[in-house]
């Protein structure tokens, strides 16, 4: 950690850091490592604030509490981030997420007890859904007061079942100029005191063809 925070630092000019668990679903690890590693985080020096991302499924309240006490102990920032994509449980179905738009909701509202933020991260095109489905979702994550959202366009990961799949024509991806659509639409049905960290990302180069 110590090295990357000097990375930062060296590239960025950087003077306070955010300690990102990004990787993986981090609140399936067992508690007490989770604990350690959060620990771990919190006691160094100009990181102001611990990421969490996990999924809707795995919110629990033994770990929001950990959660709770490593932020008032050292006055740091949590923020949870959920991986949900879509509001369309259908949807959620057939590219096989293991959860549906409930464990979302539960989520939410067992976070939303504690002083963090939460933040969401969303699909626009994924196959099945349509305009209805972006201005839904836009609407229940403005209705829940989510404070943060990640947008992300799909990509389709090589040697995947979605690359199978897609290659056979199983589905297709909607156009740049319709993706561009539903990102607008997204924003103007989304409450205004939502934060948009990010419209769009990319595959990484390992994993496109």
């Amino acid at each position: 950690m110590q090295s990357t925070k000097e990375l930062i630092i060296r590239k960025y000019k950087a003077k306070k850091f955010i300690a990102y668990f990004q990787n993986y679903t981090n609140t399936f690890m067992p508690l007490l490592q989770f604990k350690n590693y959060l620990l771990e985080a919190a006691k160094v020096e100009d990181i102001v604030e611990i990421s969490i991302s996990t999924r809707p499924d795995c919110i629990r309240d033994d770990y929001l509490e950990v959660l709770y006490d490593i932020q008032t102990k050292y006055q740091i920032n949590i923020n949870i981030e959920l991986g949900l994509q879509t509001v369309n449980y259908h949807t959620l179905d057939s590219i096989n997420r293991g959860h549906g738009l409930a464990e979302y909701l539960d989520a939410c509202l067992r976070i939303k007890k504690y002083p963090f933020t939460v933040c969401t991260h969303i699909i626009l095109n994924l196959p099945g859904d349509d305009i209805r489905d972006v201005i839904e979702t836009a609407k229940i994550l403005s209705a829940l007061k989510i404070d943060i959202v990640k947008l992300h366009s799909l990509y389709i990961a090589k040697n995947t079942k979605f690359a199978e799949d897609y290659k056979s024509g199983r589905f297709e991806i909607c156009t740049k100029e319709e993706y561009i659509n539903r990102v607008a639409t997204f924003i103007e049905y989304l409450s205004p005191d939502i934060v948009i960290e990010r419209l769009f990302s990319r595959v990484p180069e390992e994993d496109s063809d």
